[in-house]
């Protein structure tokens, strides 16, 4: 039976390639790429009918272990049981994906050429995990080495001096290009604003607290409307667009870049000003997705906006960001889900903060632990923040250094994949977009587990193991059939059948 089983698993994987680990001071491993190797999952297939795919990360080393075993007539005896309706279809998935900030384009371009090849095959490739979504920052972050916009020159209301910059040129435009010409679905992009230019806001400053003042409302929208006119000349078609990254951070005095709205100036710039402005450049089917900030402020940050018909007619979608979600119950979710079952709900970032840690299992456990709790209350999907930086975290203007699936050591010419990477690609990978996710049910209390039904009529299930102990696991869907596997401690799988 093991000869099999080895067998079929090789047949279900292409080019797979195994992680060269290496030991941090944390609890798990990294992946180590360089010039001359890189581990890659490879394409996996769906098995033959009468068998299922097991893929398996855990704390203790694996990464995308892969084997393929029978369908059985009788589940293991004991086992924990997940059993699943795949009749009972909730939303569908838009996909996965990560931000293309200047601290990532910095770090990319660091490395040499066949190392950056890697880099792009293993976030966009099939061989990799499959990212199908990107967010481009509008100008300047705190992801940044400086601080900029593309007018700075006070009082240029016309926007005369409006052009993009090195930044673009260097770090954005061309690692999006290079993403595009890889993935197997088509790249969604997504573009955020995080400041106007300084001399637009009250505070005359790209952070702090200030806003927009009332007059620059019409040319801040033309800025907004050259900037995607400018990246679509450069082969870059945007998707959708949210109005401003976190709009309250800038309500109170934020060191990040930012700018304050209240849910009335939002839907007031909205209605007025910007979408009127996008639809005369031609922009109307751009997917406008509003809040883009934590579900701790849900709903009332958006009702303002999603009440007024003339507001709403712009609106596609709620952008969210995960900070709050450790503070916040889910449910959130499903009550604007009620409220606005028009609108699709999409996660635009995330990030661990206060530096890396590198071969942390805790921090990708936690990570994915909360993805699929927010998939199975209605997010069509997860975006992380930045797909690159260095071994201290940045580069960061400000030196708030966070943490990110991809460590660069430039001088060495080689990256570090954090469990983290894998944990995310358990669910960027196999949950593609198109796929519907359906309910399922368990007693077990140390599983975390999200299904779906595949757009090619299979099923794909991903079960995270919270407990310090392996466990027998069966999956069944009521059709007389049982999927017999066990689990690792502290394991992410994914199940394909």
């Amino acid at each position: 039976m093991r000869k099999v089983t080895i067998v079929l698993a090789l047949l279900c994987c292409v080019a797979a390639q195994e992680c060269n680990p290496r030991q941090f001071t944390y609890d798990s491993v990294v992946c180590v790429c360089d010039a001359t190797y890189c581990d890659q999952p490879g394409v996996i297939e769906f098995p033959e009918e009468g068998s299922f795919t097991v893929i398996t990360s855990s704390r203790e080393g694996l990464r995308f272990n892969v084997e393929t075993l029978p369908v059985s007539s009788e589940e293991t005896p004991d086992a924990e049981v997940v059993t699943l309706n795949k009749e009972d279809v909730y939303q569908t998935i838009l996909g996965f994906g990560g931000g293309f900030s200047d601290s990532t384009g910095y770090n990319v371009v660091s490395l040499s050429s066949e190392l950056q090849d890697q880099f792009f095959i293993s976030y966009f490739a099939p061989e990799g995990i499959g990212y199908t979504f990107g967010r481009i920052p509008i100008a300047g972050t705190d992801c940044s080495t400086r601080i900029y916009s593309y007018d700075d020159v006070e009082g240029d209301v016309d926007l005369e001096y409006w052009s993009l910059t090195e930044e673009d040129h260097e770090y954005k435009i061309p690692l999006i290009l290079r993403a595009h010409d890889l993935t197997t679905y088509p790249l969604k992009l997504i573009a955020t604003p995080w400041a106007p230019p300084a001399w637009m806001k009250s505070n005359g400053a790209v952070n702090g607290s200030g806003v927009l003042i009332r007059e620059f409302f019409q040319p801040y929208a033309n800025y907004i409307v050259k900037f995607v006119e400018a990246y679509e000349a450069e082969g870059v078609e945007l998707w959708g667009l949210t109005p401003a990254n976190e709009p309250l951070g800038g309500l109170i005095d934020w060191d990040i870049n930012t700018c304050g709205w209240s849910s009335e100036s939002i839907r007031d710039w909205l209605k007025d000003n910007l979408g009127p402005a996008l639809d005369t450049a031609g922009y109307s089917g751009l997917k406008i997705m509003i809040h883009d900030f934590n579900r701790n402020t849900l709903p009332w940050n958006i009702d303002p906006i999603l009440e007024d018909p003339d507001s709403a007619q712009y609106v596609y979608g709620i952008a969210l960001h995960w900070y709050e979600d450790t503070r916040t119950n889910p449910e959130v979710l499903d009550e604007v889900h009620e409220l606005y079952p028009d609108r699709f709900i999409l996660y635009t970032e995330a990030a661990h903060e206060h530096g890396i840690q590198l071969g942390s299992w805790e921090r990708a456990e936690e990570y994915v632990n909360y993805m699929l709790d927010d998939l199975n209350h209605y997010s069509t999907g997860w975006l992380d923040w930045n797909m690159a930086l260095d071994t201290v975290g940045g580069p960061n203007w400000i030196h708030k250094y966070r943490d990110s699936p991809i460590i660069v050591d430039a001088e060495a010419d080689e990256f570090y994949k954090q469990p983290v990477f894998y944990t995310i690609g358990h669910v960027s990978k196999f949950v593609v977009p198109g796929a519907e996710r359906i309910s399922w049910s368990t007693t077990a209390t140390t599983l975390q587990v999200a299904a779906f039904n595949d757009p090619s009529g299979r099923t794909v299930v991903v079960i995270l193991n919270l407990a310090e102990v392996e466990e027998d696991v069966t999956v069944t869907d009521g059709s007389e059939t049982y999927l017999n596997f066990r689990i690792p401690a502290k394991a992410i799988q994914t199940i394909l059948y």
